[in-house]
């Protein structure tokens, strides 16, 4: 029979389903999408195997199947993988060309096969199929990843720890917001997901938000709670987000973050308790007014804002962007040192560690700069990546030894 003659044949089998009520019509459809599926999945690694794609000026299986079938490599590879898997188990390939089970089924047993084992897989062909065939192919994957557990119980555990090894979270800022990308190990992710599924659930019936929003909204709700309380490494002093407007213009700087409009600048005044930085020329006019000297040892709340402002809200040590800072003395309060402006720069964790380790000085110029150097007194530059740096000094290089405090 020609390929015409057996095309004709399938479309008088469509429209004979017509007679059909809509449910038996659309599970025989299925039936023989899925037995076509099969077949298709079988032509296709004879294909592959006999290199006849070359005849129509393909170089491979996957470019033949593009360029005659519209497949896309993946669809490809994933149709011959499966005729693999059922030669490998007949009774699944059998399933599959009578259309009782679909292409992800047989996938499941391709899983099966690479991770568990083939002899395992054969030894339970019989009662996985009858899962298979009772069971959307989700429901046969999960078997499956319940059976490889079984047999190699310490699977989970190496999987833990290789979560453990990768895991990162990273927040950055891009035009139109913040991107957050990374993974988390077993437990941290279970943690964050209790939550925002509980903080995040509808309010009432009324609540139409979309998942994603209300998995921001809790997100936000979680963030606003901690800050609200304060972190222990502050003093007892909320953290703030800084807005830097410059006076002078329309434009407003979000620490951390980078320039903002108008609207969103709106925004966040209606939402805060505004604490007026006074800048003239990048530096604090009211300095006089905000300064306390010997009389008290920590930056009051005034000071803690008036610093982070300066610094545009980030790490005052070179090439550092971190945002969440400690005030330091730069002469310590238990050298002499005063809580005056002058005196004092914000520092994130791993900055103020470094300093109090002697590994990173910093000496002020009376002007509200500073120069930063390394335990050997090299000057540290805006683009290095770590203050403390061993590579030999490049001699051709001139860093600038005077390193401003971002305003």
């Amino acid at each position: 029979m020609n390929s015409g003659a057996t095309i004709e044949r399938l479309r008088d089998a469509a429209r004979a389903l017509r007679s059909f009520d809509d449910r038996a019509a659309l599970k025989a459809i299925q039936d023989a999408q899925d037995a076509l599926d099969a077949a298709k999945a079988d032509l296709l690694a004879a294909l592959e195997e006999s290199g006849e794609f070359e005849l129509d000026g393909a170089s491979t299986v996957t470019t033949w199947a593009r360029n005659e079938l519209r497949l896309d490599a993946s669809q490809t590879k994933k149709l011959i993988r499966a005729a693999a898997t059922v030669k490998e188990l007949p009774a699944v390939g059998e399933a599959a060309e009578q259309g009782r089970i679909r292409l992800d089924h047989v996938a499941a047993f391709g899983y099966g096969l690479e991770h568990i084992g083939t002899e395992s897989i054969r030894h339970a062909e019989s009662w996985l199929l009858d899962v298979a065939l009772t069971h959307e192919p989700g429901g046969l994957r999960q078997v499956m990843r319940q059976f490889r557990e079984a047999v190699y119980p310490d699977s989970l555990d190496e999987a833990w720890a290789k979560g453990m090894a990768k895991q990162d979270l990273q927040v950055n800022p891009v035009p139109d917001g913040w991107h957050v990308n990374g993974f988390l190990n077993t437990s941290t992710g279970a943690k964050l997901k209790n939550v925002l599924d509980t903080l995040g659930a509808p309010r009432d019936k009324d609540d139409n938000r979309p998942g994603a929003e209300r998995r921001v909204d809790a997100l936000d709700v979680l963030l606003t709670t901690i800050l609200d309380s304060g972190l222990p490494s502050d003093k007892g002093i909320r953290p703030q987000v800084s807005v830097v407007v410059d006076t002078h213009g329309p434009s407003a700087r979000l620490a951390g973050f980078g320039s903002i409009g108008p609207k969103l600048l709106d925004y966040l005044t209606c939402l805060s308790d505004l604490t007026p930085i006074v800048t003239s020329g990048g530096e604090l006019e009211q300095a006089r007014i905000l300064n306390v000297g010997r009389t008290q040892r920590h930056a009051n709340r005034q000071q803690r804002r008036a610093i982070i402002a300066k610094q545009g809200g980030e790490c005052a040590a070179p090439g550092c962007h971190n945002t969440h800072l400690e005030i330091h003395h730069v002469t310590w309060w238990s050298r002499g040192g005063h809580t005056d402006l002058d005196d004092m720069v914000g520092l994130c964790v791993r900055c103020h560690h470094l300093v109090h380790r002697q590994l990173l000085n910093i000496e002020p110029d009376g002007h509200g700069q500073f120069d930063f150097t390394t335990k050997t007194g090299r000057p540290v530059e805006r683009g290095m990546r770590s203050h403390v740096d061993h590579r030999p000094r490049d001699p051709a290089r001139r860093p600038d030894r005077r390193i401003p405090l971002r305003t």
